[in-house]
């Protein structure tokens, strides 16, 4: 049913973004979300499209609001154009209340007989007492599932004061130099991985096109880059918890990495840095703990 339901989203977002840049082509009008509804409703009624009502109605308005608000986004010039979903790629369906129970820490999702059986990957949660808002199924390129919920909570408590200001530039062969002389290596996760990860692309290359092979081939590559993943992850949260709690200010230089990405002696290295994310971190972890985060 997931599997059914991942299909089912993934349709609907592809076939309103072809309706839509095909409208605002020819007539140079932009698309409601309203109107989108109204075609979604209407597809539902076709005998090709009725397979859409098998599934939880649910995560297909989801889809559309989410497809709403990323052309808002664009719009107003905080993303790109909204792109494609590939089968091939992370799938996953937003779940809001009405289309979930979650009762002594049981979760079963709407159009399903049985509970999702899951494993919680944090401790010190009493699952009895979670009243999530949203529940969100995903599925990885690399065949993983996951859960995750959306819960209200309270403003977390700021910080203890640090007394202290740094300066942080960010490099290639140093990821990290503070004004105080801190250098922190760069750890170059992909580098590390990238001979297994090309023979995992060969392999993936040698196999038929929709093949059984060429699936579990392309499994690998994902698990592979998953591992990079997690690990550039992982080093970026530790790198930027221990800055936001030495420093009461932290001051760092506005990169243009879009640009940057563009010359392709460095465009690899600069990716696996992560610069982008670096600085993510440490705005939404300032804004957390009562920090001032300085861009120059």
């Amino acid at each position: 049913m997931l599997n059914r339901t991942f299909g089912c989203v993934r349709l609907v977002w592809n076939k309103t973004l072809g309706e839509r840049n095909h409208r605002y082509r020819a007539e140079g009008v932009r698309t409601s979300y309203r109107q989108t509804d109204a075609a979604l409703t209407g597809w539902k009624r076709t005998e090709e499209l009725a397979f859409l009502s098998e599934v939880s109605s649910v995560p297909l308005q989801q889809t559309l609001r989410h497809q709403h608000t990323a052309f808002g986004n664009f719009f107003a010039g905080r993303t790109r154009f909204p792109r494609f979903k590939s089968r091939t790629g992370r799938q996953s369906a937003h779940y809001t209340r009405s289309a979930f129970r979650m009762r002594e820490g049981v979760l079963t999702l709407a159009r399903t007989s049985t509970p999702l059986r899951f494993v919680w990957s944090f401790g010190g949660v009493d699952l009895a007492a979670l009243d999530p808002t949203m529940v969100v199924v995903s599925r990885e390129p690399d065949g993983r599932w996951y859960v995750a919920f959306a819960i209200d909570t309270t403003e977390p408590a700021p910080a203890e004061p640090a007394g202290h200001a740094i300066g942080v530039d960010l490099g290639l062969t140093d990821l990290v130099v503070t004004s105080d002389g801190e250098r922190i290596a760069n750890p170059r996760h992909l580098a590390r991985k990238a001979r297994n990860l090309a023979r995992y692309q060969r392999r993936m290359a040698r196999c038929e096109r929709g093949s059984g092979n060429r699936r579990k081939a392309r499994a690998k590559v994902a698990r592979a880059h998953r591992k990079v993943r997690n690990a550039r992850q992982d080093f970026l949260h530790r790198t930027t918890t221990a800055l936001v709690r030495s420093a009461n200010v932290i001051a760092i230089e506005d990169l243009s990495v879009r640009n940057m990405v563009r010359n392709r002696h460095l465009a690899r290295a600069i990716s696996d840095a992560g610069w982008g994310e670096l600085r993510r971190q440490l705005e939404y972890k300032c804004d957390r703990a009562g920090r001032t985060l300085v861009v120059i």
